[in-house]
């Protein structure tokens, strides 16, 4: 029998925005409004918060915990082990990978995501793969399988940093689905990494929270559509910059590993 287990990855010392994930959004702690949308989700069995071993993180497991939400603590660094480590904890078959800096994460678009893990003939499954859904609304689903030999083999720090690069990087081993969107909205940002990003959401929320608070990634669209000018403020900021650090960082370790070798 299937166990989907979404894990929410969250940290307090992002280095661009610290502390965003308890940051006030609304009222509440950016962390909480994701977990809200998160828990109306229909094909999530269970649900946890990983975070790391660090003190910087006590205050988020403590609220999170306060919530009644299980917060599984591991490694800081290599977040694919701390994945890994709660996902064999919680028993899970399959595993539904969400960043806590995704506060507008779509809990419609998610279920489409595990669906087509659970239905179709995949190992990974993912809504932003082709880069067509805004950079904020990345889900990916995985199964047990495939997280656990990405554990076993993975190196690069970007595939022990990202989750999933291990597998999107050898499609000839893993069989990967894509939940296409209609529109090709990569270049929209609306996770939170920038003191901009998080005033885009917060205008976001106040718009439609109060009278919608169930609203859905098309809501969204349709307020941006009207108030194209709020998309200016975080328009100059890179999509994917943590990757492509992590992919500097591998140039690095490929080069220290090769000097080791001679």
């Amino acid at each position: 029998m299937a166990q989907v287990v979404a894990l929410i990855q969250a940290r307090m010392s992002s280095t661009r925005l610290p502390g965003k994930v308890l940051k006030p959004l609304l009222g509440q702690p950016m962390i909480g409004r994701l977990l809200e949308r998160v828990q109306r989700c229909r094909t999530i069995d269970r649900l946890a918060v990983i975070t790391s071993t660090e003190e910087s993180d006590a205050p988020l497991a403590a609220y999170v915990q306060s919530l009644g939400v299980d917060c599984y603590r591991g490694s800081l660094q290599d977040v694919l082990d701390r994945y890994y480590q709660a996902a064999k904890k919680y028993e899970a078959t399959h595993v539904v990978r969400i960043t806590g800096d995704c506060p507008l994460l779509d809990p419609v678009l998610t279920d489409e995501v595990v669906r087509l893990l659970l239905e179709g003939p995949y190992d990974i499954t993912a809504s932003g793969a082709c880069d067509t859904y805004p950079d904020g609304l990345d889900v990916t689903a995985l199964t047990m399988k495939a997280l656990t030999e990405g554990w076993e083999k993975a190196e690069l720090p970007s595939e022990r940093e990202h989750v999933t690069s291990y597998h999107f990087t050898r499609p000839q081993s893993y069989h990967c689905g894509v939940v296409h969107c209609p529109e090709k909205l990569g270049h929209i940002r609306l996770s939170v990494d920038e003191p901009e990003d998080f005033q885009l959401a917060e205008r976001i929320f106040q718009a439609l929270y109060p009278e919608k608070p169930q609203f859905g990634f098309a809501d969204v669209w349709a307020l941006l559509q009207q108030h194209s000018q709020w998309l200016q403020g975080n328009a100059h900021i890179p999509i994917n910059e943590g990757y492509q650090k992590s992919l500097r960082e591998d140039a690095q370790y490929l080069k220290s590993k090769q000097e080791r070798q001679e």
